[in-house]
């Protein structure tokens, strides 16, 4: 059997993982040898063993099956944190701030009632409407130079919302302020 180039360095590398392999069952056994047996002495007796045996398995048994807790193993088991009171989390400390004190001005009689602001008119103009038979009614709105035509809950100029529909007048709510304000139908005076 010929063994080329290739084959012999693969079959070098694999006799040295061998050897090291071997070493290595080598040193384990004699490390678990004589000191591991000076460590434990084994019981005098097979009775003995048994009885160490069972010890150890009642132990672990009553450890592992006690449903109680053992608050005196807790207590053992804490510790106190002795941390300063640096902020480890910043490069320095800030200050705490600094509040002003809160004035209340003392309350008078004829300030009872505080005075609320209207809010301002909706400034659209109900023109007309048109309502198809299978369609939703639509109305139509101007604001200046500017006519919309919208349905119901529609948002028009990106400030007032269609609520409701009718033939004399349109619900409208300014979506800022939450004012609701009907329009009445404008009809153009006649020209001529």
């Amino acid at each position: 059997m010929k063994i080329g180039a290739e084959e012999k360095n693969k079959v070098r590398v694999m006799l040295g993982l061998l050897g090291l392999a071997l070493l290595s069952v080598i040193y384990g056994i004699r490390s678990s040898g004589p000191d591991a047996a000076a460590a434990s002495p084994p019981p005098a007796t097979a009775a003995a063993a048994a009885a160490a045996a069972k010890k150890a398995q009642l132990q672990v048994r009553e450890i592992t099956l006690d449903p109680t807790i053992n608050t005196h193993l807790l207590l053992a088991s804490q510790t106190k944190y002795e941390g300063g009171k640096r902020n480890i989390f910043r490069m320095e400390e800030l200050p705490p701030p600094v509040l002003p004190p809160v004035v209340v001005p003392p309350r008078t009689p004829d300030q009872t009632q505080p005075v609320v602001q209207p809010p301002p008119p909706i400034n659209l103009k109900f023109f007309g409407f048109s309502s198809k038979p299978g369609e939703p009614k639509k109305a139509f709105l101007s604001e200046g130079e500017d006519i919309f035509v919208a349905v119901e809950g529609e948002i028009i100029n990106r400030r007032y919302k269609i609520l409701q529909i009718n033939n004399t007048s349109v619900m409208v709510e300014d979506m800022l302020t939450n004012y609701k304000q009907p329009i009445p139908l404008t009809v153009p005076p006649p020209t001529g």
